[in-house]
């Protein structure tokens, strides 16, 4: 189970109230800015739906936390995760693109060097690419008008050594290129993944990459949840000796079958 809901909130032009002082305080402030907020102080927070406390003192920080709190604001609490309603990523930014990584409050060090990490190998076009993208909604939706064939091209694409390889500085340029190119629409693929154990670290890198583009999952029932959240949110499951059966059809298919 994740410990947190993720979620970009959008604040362009709202009001964020920030109770800190010193260079903490100037931090979520600054912060707020980033993201297109107002910071306000506490006396405007019947305008506000959201909260920074960065204050060092302990019974004041918690103090202020419940009166924002009582007034109906999500409120994060620098550096006391137990008080928080909602936690602050280190983030990665290739506009519009935004890769979040969060502990959960419990090591901020380790997010950011997680992220520095990822810094190094995100191509700076990432954001490129993704607006290029954007762009050619309408003629991607033309192209291909069944939205699983969309995603199946765009998965095709996007993945490893693709057209359009995320990872690849420029593949930005590729997009009309792409869209252009009379490749045929993938047709319907069977994988079997026999597991070895009940821990997702245990998938190889290729099952991995199957069970987060499959479009349908079959599995039998001692299959942990573990596994199947490495799935898409929206693939369809099917548990094995149910009532429902796999609507036929193209896409991708992994069954998932625990050892005997």
């Amino acid at each position: 189970m994740i410990h947190s809901l993720p979620l970009f909130h959008r604040i362009d032009g709202a009001k964020v109230v920030v109770v800190g002082e010193g260079a903490m305080g100037e931090a979520k402030a600054r912060l707020v800015r980033r993201a297109g907020g107002i910071p306000v102080s506490e006396a405007e927070a019947h305008h506000a739906r959201l909260a920074f406390v960065a204050l060092d003192d302990e019974r004041q920080a918690k103090a202020a936390a419940l009166r924002l709190k009582r007034a109906g604001l999500l409120v994060n609490v620098a550096d006391r995760p137990e008080l928080c309603d909602f936690t602050t990523p280190s983030i990665l930014e290739r506009s519009p693109v935004l890769i979040a990584v969060s502990t959960g409050g419990a090591s901020a060090g380790l997010a950011k060097h997680l992220r520095l990490r990822l810094e190094r190998i995100i191509p700076q076009s990432l954001g490129t690419l993704a607006t290029a993208l954007s762009d050619a909604r309408e003629k991607l939706r033309a192209r291909y008008p069944a939205p699983d064939d969309r995603r199946r091209m765009l998965d095709g694409a996007l993945a490893e050594g693709g057209a359009l390889d995320i990872m690849r500085e420029g593949s930005h340029e590729a997009v009309d290129g792409w869209l252009a190119d009379d490749a045929a629409i993938a047709g319907s693929e069977t994988h079997t993944i026999n597991l070895r154990s009940d821990d997702p670290e245990d998938l190889t890198l290729r099952e991995a990459r199957l069970l987060g583009e499959a479009d349908v999952i079959i599995h039998d029932p001692n299959v942990p949840e573990a596994i199947l959240s490495r799935a898409r949110a929206d693939a369809e499951r099917f548990l094995v000796g149910g009532e429902d059966t796999p609507a036929p059809g193209g896409g991708l298919t992994v069954r998932l079958c625990t050892q005997v």
